[in-house]
């Protein structure tokens, strides 16, 4: 397991209440390194934090674990189904403005 890879598994799972939940995905490209969490819709306050703090400084920590490392890493937090902002269906115009009349 990468450094970066292993220091967000470890911190995750130390905030979340479902840590068996907790999936990190970790691709390499031109870019830089990409490591994309997915944790229990429960959990996603913990993660997030108020006004995103919590996951600003994770992404920053894990620049700094990147840069003792040569590379650029970036977090992707995936929204569960049913999130605040998750778009379960494609709605048009009209469908959207029945709703509202």
């Amino acid at each position: 397991m990468e450094q970066d890879h292993a220091y967000l598994d470890f911190t995750i799972k130390a905030l979340v209440d479902n840590p068996d939940a907790v999936v990190i995905n970790r691709s390499v490209d031109e870019m830089g390194v990409l490591l994309t969490l997915t944790v229990s819709p429960d959990d996603m306050g913990k993660i997030i934090g108020k006004d995103g703090n919590i996951a600003k400084a994770i992404r920053t920590l894990l620049r700094v674990v990147g840069m003792k490392h040569n590379a650029r890493v970036n977090l992707k937090i995936n929204e569960p189904l049913g999130g605040k902002h998750f778009e379960g269906e494609n709605r048009s115009l009209d469908q959207v403005l029945g709703d509202i009349a």
